[in-house]
C-alpha cells in the first residue's frame, strides 16, 4: 500500500493536499477491496482469492456490482486530472504504481483499449477490468486477458 501510493503520488508530481487526497483514497481502496477484512491487515494470495470466489458463488449479481465499485473506485483515483478519461500516460504511471516497470508493455496493454493511443473513457477501462473478473463465457473479447497473454 504504502509503496503504490507513494510511488502513484511522485510519478504525478503531486504535492499537499492533492497528494494527501490521492493517498487516503489509495489506501481507502486498499482496505475494502483488497484486504477486505479490516485496515492493514495482511492476507495471502489464496485466501485473497478464496473470498473472490466464495462472494462470486454466493450473490453473482453483487459481485459483479462490488467489482464495478472497486474498479470504478480505483480508476477514479487514477484519473488524476478528473477528466473521467485515462490517457497514456496515466495508465502508465498507474500501472508503474503497482509494480508494472516494463512501459512499453504496459503501452500496448493501453492500445488494446485505443488503437490511436489518445484518451480512453473511465467507464470503458473499468468495463472491461469487470468483465475480466465476472465474464464466464471464455468466448468473448477480452482487453484484459489479451494483455495478459502478450505478457502484461
Amino acid at each position: 500500500v504504502e509503496e503504490s501510493r507513494n510511488k502513484f503520488t511522485n510519478l504525478h508530481e503531486l504535492v499537499g493536499d492533492k497528494a494527501k487526497g490521492v493517498q487516503v483514497n489509495f489506501e481507502d481502496w486498499w482496505n475494502k477491496y483488497i484486504f477486505r477484512t479490516g485496515a492493514g491487515k495482511e492476507i495471502s494470495e489464496s485466501e485473497f482469492v478464496q473470498q473472490l470466489t466464495e462472494a462470486y458463488k454466493k450473490d453473482k449479481a453483487g459481485f459483479i456490482k462490488e467489482m464495478q465499485a472497486c474498479f470504478d473506485c480505483i480508476f477514479d483515483v487514477i484519473d488524476t486530472n478528473k477528466d473521467r478519461t485515462i490517457d497514456e500516460d496515466e495508465f502508465v504511471y498507474a500501472f508503474k504504481a503497482f509494480g508494472h516497470e516494463n512501459e512499453a508493455l504496459v503501452r500496448k496493454a493501453f492500445s488494446l483499449y485505443n488503437k490511436e493511443n489518445k484518451h480512453v473513457p473511465l467507464k470503458d477501462i473499468v468495463s472491461e477490468w469487470v468483465k475480466f473478473v465476472t465474464e464466464e463465457d471464455t468466448g468473448k473479447k477480452d482487453i484484459i486477458m489479451e494483455a495478459f497473454k502478450e505478457g502484461f
